[in-house]
């Protein structure tokens, strides 16, 4: 297996992955947002291959903390393929991000994850992540600079 960072041109690649975590997000967006990380040295994605195919993927996120020195990494997202769980998959691209995060100044490591993916909670408690907190989120609505998520071409239907 191969963890490297995402290109554009794996964007279509990535739909399938995306979709295991409940969102709808078409081949425009995800190759939108690809660029728009790109264009930072403190994000990234990263994929795991195995032969030709993408196993995994795993969005990552190195934010200034102002409260104390030191940066805090964030996974947006982890998804392991259905067909690939079980195999260190997502070890691997933990183990991966870790090492980007440590590279960055990154202090401690972030991922939030749905009340209803016990499998993924008991995942991260074995990679050593403990539960701590609350998030509060208000939506503010969608954006217009970029694609949209559910149109295969990035227009509004």
């Amino acid at each position: 297996m191969l963890i490297r960072n995402a290109l554009i041109a794996d964007a279509p690649k990535i739909v399938n992955l995306i979709a295991q975590l409940g969102y709808e997000a078409g081949a425009d967006l995800i190759a939108y947002k690809l660029a728009a990380l790109s264009r930072s040295a403190d994000e990234a994605v990263f994929l795991a291959i195995d032969g030709e195919r993408v196993v995994g993927c795993l969005s990552a996120h190195a934010h200034e903390l102002f409260h104390v020195p030191g940066k805090l990494g964030r996974i947006t997202a982890l998804v392991v393929d259905a067909d690939a769980r079980g195999l260190g998959v997502g070890r691997a691209l933990l183990d991966w991000a870790a090492d980007y995060f440590r590279a960055r100044g990154c202090i401690r490591i972030e991922v939030t994850s749905g009340e209803h993916r016990s499998g993924a909670h008991a995942f991260y408690r074995a990679m050593g992540f403990i539960e701590d907190e609350r998030r509060f989120i208000k939506k503010l609505g969608p954006q217009s600079d970029c694609p949209s998520p559910s149109s295969p071409s990035g227009t509004s239907t």
